[in-house]
């Protein structure tokens, strides 16, 4: 059964940066294919960054060139760095995954994602 948990969220000033981790347990073929995403209040779920098992990435345009998805298969994690954070990126981040055996597009749809975590909270304050 896989297992995603998520740590690292807290509040930040504008400018700031925060680095998020996701543990992920029972998800192996060095770790797939996997992606962060976030929900503000009262938005739908957007895709942030995607990475595969060959470390290749993509990013929603909003985030490139301030945050940077990346992974230690030996310590099973997920990392998302985030830096020059602005309050629009406030919001609960999730780490997602595509169960093994499905290919890996590097989507950005959260239809497209088997496994879940709970979610961290972002707040950035102007």
């Amino acid at each position: 059964q896989v297992q995603l948990v998520e740590s690292g969220g807290g509040s930040v000033q504008g400018g700031g940066s925060l680095r998020l981790s996701c543990a992920a347990s029972g998800y192996t073929y060095s770790m797939h294919c996997m992606g962060w995403f976030r929900q503000a209040p009262g938005k739908e779920r957007e895709g942030v960054a995607v990475i595969d098992s060959t470390t290749s990435t993509r990013y929603a345009d909003s985030v490139l060139g301030r945050f940077t998805i990346s992974k230690d298969n030996a310590k099973s994690t997920l990392y998302l760095q985030m830096n020059s954070l602005k309050p629009e990126d406030t919001a609960m981040y999730y780490c997602a995954a595509i169960r093994v055996g499905f290919p890996c597009y590097f989507s950005l749809d959260n239809n497209d994602y088997h496994h879940w975590g709970q979610g961290t909270q972002v707040t950035v304050s102007s």
